[in-house]
């Protein structure tokens, strides 16, 4: 699962290749909760982390691929 976290300015703080579990997850985004709201790709494993975001309070939003500034153009924050 590939991981990218944005502040409210773009800048990005974190662009890593994870395994994928919640734990990793949960590991990634702990310096960032605050705020944090989780995008993803619409594909067809999203339903974990939608759960993993209702049990943990986190706000989910599902993206179309080609709207999603940190995933469009192959995993590369587009600027």
């Amino acid at each position: 699962m590939y991981v990218c976290i944005l502040d409210s300015k773009g800048n990005v703080k974190f662009h890593k290749d994870l395994k994928t579990s919640p734990e990793a997850l949960k590991q990634a985004i702990k310096p960032y909760l605050e705020g944090l709201v989780i995008a993803v790709e619409c594909m067809f494993s999203w339903y974990w982390i939608a759960d993993f975001c209702k049990d943990n309070n986190i706000k989910f939003i599902l993206g179309h691929v080609l709207h999603m500034k940190a995933i469009h153009g192959g995993n590369d924050v587009v600027k």
